[in-house]
């Protein structure tokens, strides 16, 4: 997944509008207009799609981080440079205050089986022995498996492009 890809399935997700949007970045001491996000949420072929950067990316989810769990005391976290999917969902975990069997729970929803050891791994420090990559699919069903959770209503899917 992309990370333009994941901020837009972000904001179908919370149904965050372009205003949303702005705020969360701001929420993290990033100042963006209206516009930039709009390109950013804009399809690959669009001709004013910009590309959003993994420090861009690591800004919106502290700053989704902040928006539903509150700014933390003290000095903010610094954006990572270079982001995993490992990290984005560590983030997402933690801006939606999840703990393993919740996580487990919202898969199981997106009709995706995994067990607390292997979502543990996820989780883990890249040196560690039983550190384990999180592929996009896992990803993807964890941000269906909130979608579902959260629109449970919209008979509509997410849909690549929306």
């Amino acid at each position: 997944m992309t990370n333009n890809d994941i901020l837009r399935r972000i904001r179908y997700t919370f149904d965050f509008k372009d205003a949303n949007m702005v705020d969360i970045f701001n929420a993290a001491d990033l100042a963006v207009t209206r516009q930039q996000v709009i390109n950013w949420l804009k399809k690959e072929d669009d001709s004013e799609f910009v590309k959003c950067s993994d420090t861009e990316l690591a800004i919106f989810l502290n700053g989704l981080i902040n928006t539903k769990r509150g700014k933390r005391e003290g000095e903010q976290p610094e954006p990572e440079k270079r982001l995993t999917n490992n990290m984005v969902f560590m983030k997402l975990r933690i801006a939606l205050n999840m703990k393993a069997e919740d996580i487990i729970t919202t898969l199981e929803g997106a009709n995706f089986r995994l067990s607390k050891h292997e979502l543990s791994a996820f989780f883990r420090k890249p040196d560690n022995k039983h550190y384990r990559e999180c592929k996009d699919q896992i990803l993807r069903n964890f941000l269906m498996g909130v979608q579902l959770q959260l629109r449970p209503t919209d008979t509509h899917e997410y849909q690549d492009g929306e």
